[in-house]
């Protein structure tokens, strides 16, 4: 119902599809971590809310506080709940569960009561809590360290109200005094009662900012801002809006007075755990890579894969490690790390070699729409990486993905924001969002039906992936042998699919276009639809489009706010070698197209040739994410035309099939190599940005 607070790089998100699935590790720490005390003085509950005779649905909350409070050492945080209990399905609330992090110190429990009618039972003192080291990422190689402390509450039943309250040091090790946070109100709640505090020490008055959504109920004082709301609507953000506009019923605070402010306080983090001693084998490895490669380009790309192929990945939250990168001497020892680990181990790499080099925090989770409207905190950031500067240009590093991401002029993640950590601090840096110059998704078929309609063709199909998802597919293909991937891909096809016969299936990373690519050839019978008369109809793959759903919202919401297309570009390639028996005069096709919808481009290009081919091709790219409402509004009325035909071929031994439409030469799937940047993917007018 509440967020209390981000953390800082905690999952170096993209690394992990790198990691094969572990089992969850459970260890029964000793000790009773958990204590007993009374309600903090600066915690300032609600009254709780009398619960109405109607009242229906799971339970009804008389009371959620949640409160976060700054001090001079840092920070705590208090969470305290009456909750009646109205349905079975409630008796799930009496599951407990309290997580803390035991490097900033352990939980405080203050009441832990069951109100049965006139009847209270207190369990604060016979309550026996079991404590587990529970790392619920294992499977994505994240050791957090954090404990949770569980109990579940014996006998609760229908009707009861629970009351459970506690308080938890919430300070980073690392940053000790500087906090930086939010508070979340959920967009649906059950209903009652909700208050979210900040509250603050004399002297420790942090910058605050509430959502507009909270500016009424928000109160402010000497030393707390203050929201209550008594059953708060259900609200959502606007329809298809940019992600931005999810950043709703949010308190915001931060002792951090500038983005600079971040950047200075992490930089000299990264500078003393690149810093390598007078004999550390680092500076053996700097050497050797120096005398491979004569330039400063190529000596960062082998640093680069030094770090990415021989150190494994492996998050690291314990002791501090949030926060605080581990030195890259230590990382090079233990042969694993974090991404915060391994951009240090990049950074002192690269520092023998010469090359200027520093580390970047972004948000790798498609969560930084509006960064630059938030108050600065490090918690809004959840990998880092390195910026190379080699012959006035930059490049992005990053140790976290396998050895055939290369470093590039432009991050392989998909980023908005970045913000380099310098001595003297840099604000957050925007970068530059242009539509995808390769796509990121292709399908290519050569299909040879020279034998004839009755007869299986030969049939080669190529898929390739761009991005995150050809990253996973490198990571879980490239590790088979030959045998062992085409032997998976026939047993998948056995009994379905068109595929009779597979006959190999080979795989390739292709690193000049960072693409990863499959391709299985064997025998297919062809879905020929017969006409009559010696006539058919084939349905190519890949050649159709849905039409786009209508953009509207509803009366009463903000007309300025945009309409959101996530970015993406596909394309689809298709060449049939028609049958022999046939004449060529007689093969045709449906439409043609070339429209732009919602900032969406939609392309299909047909051509018959004299080489006996009908070829085919169907682009589709996202030129502008952001759609105002006019432009929206237009757009809505071009719907009912969009041609969602599929691509369809046709043969009529009695009709003369002539050409027609804007047509454009399409290469054959066997002319060219469709994976490069000279694809004929998209119209001429628009081509492949550079």
């Amino acid at each position: 119902m509440t967020l209390l607070k981000t953390t800082l790089l905690a999952g170096c998100a993209l690394a992990t599809c790198a990691m094969t699935s572990l089992a969850m590790a459970q260890e029964t720490t000793g000790g009773a971590a958990v204590t007993r005390g009374a309600v903090p003085a600066w915690v300032q509950p609600s009254e709780p809310l009398p619960v109405p005779p109607d009242a229906s649905g799971l339970a009804f909350v008389r009371q959620q506080d949640t409160q976060v409070h700054l001090e001079a050492k840092g920070q705590h945080s208090y969470v305290g709940h009456r909750i009646k209990l109205l349905n079975p399905q409630a008796l799930q609330i009496g599951n407990l569960a309290i997580a803390w992090n035991p490097e900033a110190g352990a939980p405080i429990l203050h009441a832990l009561k069951v109100h049965r009618g006139t009847e209270t039972i207190d369990l604060a003192n016979s309550a026996r809590f079991e404590v587990l080291r529970r790392e619920d990422q294992l499977e994505q190689s994240m050791l957090s360290g954090t404990l949770t402390a569980i109990y579940k509450v014996p006998d609760l039943r229908v009707g009861d109200e629970l009351e459970l309250a506690y308080s938890v040091p919430s300070s980073d090790p690392t940053l000790k005094d500087a906090s930086a946070g939010a508070l979340m109100l959920a967009g649906t709640t059950m209903p009652g009662r909700y208050r979210l505090a900040v509250s603050w020490d004399q002297g420790q008055e942090p910058k605050l900012r509430a959502t507009d959504d909270f500016s009424a109920p928000a109160r402010r004082s000497a030393n707390s801002m203050t929201v209550l709301v008594d059953n708060p609507p259900m609200i959502a953000p606007p329809a298809d809006a940019p992600p931005r506009y999810g950043w709703q019923r949010v308190i915001e605070y931060s002792d951090f007075p500038s983005w600079e402010s971040v950047s200075k306080r992490f930089a000299p983090l990264f500078a003393d755990a690149s810093r390598l001693s007078a004999g550390s084998p680092l500076k053996a490895e700097a050497a050797r890579i120096a005398a491979a490669h004569p330039d400063a380009r190529g000596r960062a790309q082998a640093a680069l894969e030094l770090v990415q192929e021989q150190v494994r990945y492996i998050y690291v939250g314990l002791d501090g490690g949030n926060y605080r990168p581990a030195s890259a001497e230590e990382t090079w020892e233990r042969r694993y790390g974090d991404c915060k680990g391994k951009t240090a181990l990049l950074m002192a790499l690269l520092s023998e070699l010469g090359v200027p080099a520093r580390a970047v925090l972004v948000n790798a989770s498609a969560g930084d729409d509006g960064l630059e409207t938030r108050l600065p905190s490090p918690g809004l950031f959840d990998h880092v990486l390195v910026h190379a500067q080699i012959g006035g240009k930059t490049y992005w590093l990053d140790g976290t993905m396998p050895g055939v991401i290369e470093m590039r002029e432009a991050p392989a993640l998909p980023v908005r924001w970045s913000l380099p950590l310098t001595m003297d601090g840099s604000a957050l840096v925007k970068v530059a969002q242009t539509p995808a110059a390769l796509p990121d998704e292709m399908g290519i078929y050569d299909i040879d039906a020279r034998a004839g309609f009755d007869k299986p063709a030969r049939m080669t199909e190529t898929m390739v992936k761009r991005g995150a998802e050809g990253i996973a597919q490198y990571l879980q293909l490239s590790a088979l042998t030959s045998d062992q991937m085409t032997q998976a891909f026939r047993n998948a096809a056995a009994g379905r699919g068109q595929w009779e016969t597979i006959d190999a299936v080979t795989y390739r990373f292709d690193r000049p276009t960072q693409a990863s690519v499959l391709t299985i050839t064997g025998l297919g019978k062809l879905d020929w639809e017969d006409e009559g008369d010696g006539a058919y109809q084939l349905v190519l793959p890949g050649g159709g489009f849905s039409p786009p759903s209508r953009r509207a919202r509803p009366a009463g919401e903000d007309a300025g706010v945009p309409y959101y297309t996530a970015p993406a570009f596909s394309c689809y390639a298709t060449t049939v070698r028609l049958p022999d028996e046939t004449k060529l005069a007689n093969w045709g096709f449906n439409s043609v197209f070339d429209t732009m919808m919602f900032g969406r481009l939609y392309y299909r290009m047909m051509e018959r040739r004299d080489d006996r081919t009908i070829r085919l091709v169907r682009g589709s790219r996202v030129e502008r994410p952001e759609t105002d409402a006019a432009t929206a509004a237009r757009d809505n009325g071009r719907i009912e035309r969009f041609d969602n035909s599929k691509a369809v071929i046709s043969y009529d031994p009695g009709e003369v099939a002539e050409p027609w439409g804007n047509l454009h030469p399409v290469p054959a799937t066997f002319e060219t190599d469709w994976t490069t940047a000279s694809a004929s993917c998209l119209p001429r007018d628009v081509g492949i940005q550079p």
